[in-house]
């Protein structure tokens, strides 16, 4: 970009820097609506323990913590690349004016005349079908927003729910599976399936100041993350809204505070004494029965809308059996004879990743194969890193989209000689019967994608030439996933790898 454009972008950022607002002495009650500052929240003895709700108020957080950690947020924040917010301002063009920029940054946080900018708002595909609105904030915004996380993370982090999985420090999918399968194990062959529609969009304000304020005695940081919270949002086609609910997806902030929000629900169920594993807005709980799934669907649902002010998605929502039921992108089920949890891909994981290889290998594909097989391992290495805990009986589907794989690349193969004459010497030169080749291509008219099932062009192209050419197979990668490796190892090289 031109010199006069960063200019233009640093400029807005001073500007940002020095507009006003609320003073820190007016921030509780900005925030919660009326609430007073040092007014704490009735505890609630179903929802959380007595002894739990009085360390939340133990707990410090304060404005200078975040200021030192401007820097490191900073670099936290350029790490995940992101894109330029509102202002246009990219990562790069903050980069070049830091020293200058952070200085101020800090002085406007002190002083309470730190404004937050507005919020780019952009559209994506779900994988379901729809779209999901993300917010891109201002990169200023999001270095903030990065530091206000790591003060309040530490404090928030160490009385979370178990249960809980969804964007936690050593936590994961995985580590959500691994707790299904053990409550599967148990006999609980029934899940209360519960998805919040619209959840990002929907969290109350006022109830998530509250429950900040129970630990955040710093009256300009919750200033700050109200300021936040409330910022407008700009739409694709310029329109300005105002945000009176919500955490706009796409900030550092909103998955910690989507999980304070929900601890509550976390805690609510441990009372009531359910097993269940929570995901972000996807919760499952384990039930021995249908009839027992349905009162619990019933309660959750009428606690979740009447005390936080959520809304069931009742066309995502279920009680079902687990291998019904797509969870994170896994399918489990439980083996009656022996007891044995199966993990299993999804059929929508499944329909997923078909889709995902046709889109790699689209027939009027005009680069190199050698390109293609590039793009599908790099696809594939991050997928099966994600997949990769499923149990043995996946070896069958993963062997499935190989085959698939490969009949897709012989289709484009024989595409690229284009004329039969081509194609019928190609695959002699790769080992083919002249007889056979020739009567495989030039019996009747068939398609690149019919030629490509024939017998002759699969010993011809056959799975090993594609090995050579560098395909690395599903099959293989399961094997070598590390979960494979430590489970194949002698008792003494596991302890040793453990």
């Amino acid at each position: 970009m031109v010199g006069g454009a960063k200019a233009v972008a640093v400029e807005r950022t001073f500007m940002q820097l020095e507009l006003g607002f609320e003073t820190a002495e007016g921030v509780a009650r900005a925030p919660g609506e009326g609430a007073r500052a040092g007014k704490r929240m009735p505890a609630r003895a179903r929802a959380l323990p007595k002894s739990r709700h009085k360390r939340e108020r133990a707990g410090t957080a304060t404005m200078e913590e975040v200021i030192v950690r401007l820097e490191g947020a900073f670099d936290a924040v350029a790490a995940n690349k992101g894109a330029s917010g509102a202002d246009g301002q990219s990562i790069e063009q903050l980069r070049e004016q830091l020293q200058e920029v952070l200085p101020a940054l800090g002085q406007a946080l002190r002083r309470g005349s730190y404004k937050p900018g507005d919020i780019r708002r952009v559209w994506i595909p779900k994988a379901g079908g729809g779209q999901r609105g993300l917010g891109i904030p201002n990169v200023v915004d999001r270095v903030v927003q990065e530091a206000v996380r790591q003060v309040l993370e530490p404090l928030y982090e160490p009385t979370f729910h178990p249960a809980s999985h969804g964007f936690r420090p050593g936590r994961s999918c995985q580590t959500a599976i691994e707790q299904a399968k053990g409550y599967l194990e148990q006999g609980r062959e029934w899940v209360v399936d519960i998805d919040l529609e619209n959840f990002f969009n929907r969290v109350h304000h006022q109830r998530l100041m509250s429950r900040l304020a129970l630990r955040v005695a710093d009256k300009g940081l919750l200033c700050l993350i109200g300021q936040m919270l409330k910022a407008k949002v700009v739409l694709p086609e310029g329109v300005v809204v105002s945000n009176d609910e919500g955490v706009p997806q796409g900030g550092p902030l909103s998955p910690l505070l989507s999980n304070i929000v929900l601890d509550e629900l976390d805690w609510e169920l441990q009372a009531r004494g359910h097993c269940f594993v929570r995901y972000a807005d996807d919760a499952n709980i384990y039930v021995r029965s249908q009839k027992a799934g349905q009162r619990v669907m019933a309660s959750v649902s009428g606690f979740l809308q009447r005390r936080l002010r959520l809304k069931v998605n009742t066309n995502k929502s279920a009680v079902a059996q687990p291998q019904d039921r797509h969870f994170l992108g896994f399918s489990l089920r439980r083996e009656p004879l022996d007891g044995r949890v199966e993990v299993d891909l999804s059929k929508r994981t499944k329909e997923r990743i078909g889709n995902k290889l046709r889109e790699l290998t689209p027939r009027n594909w005009g680069n190199s194969l050698k390109t293609c097989i590039t793009k599908i391992n790099a696809y594939t290495v991050g997928w099966m890193g994600f997949f990769g805990i499923c149990t043995e009986q996946v070896e069958v589907t993963l062997k499935t989209l190989d085959a698939h794989i490969r009949r897709r690349l012989r289709a484009l193969e024989l595409r690229q000689c284009k004329r039969k004459r081509s194609i019928v010497r190609k695959l002699i030169q790769l080992g083919g019967k002249p007889k056979t080749s020739g009567a495989a291509v030039y019996k009747g008219r068939r398609s690149w994608w019919a030629l490509s099932h024939t017998p002759a062009v699969e010993r011809a192209l056959k799975n090993s030439l594609w090995e050579e050419r560098g395909l690395k197979t599903l099959a293989k990668r399961y094997w070598a996933h590390p979960q494979r490796m430590v489970a194949s190892m002698p008792e003494q090289y596991t302890l040793a790898w453990g």
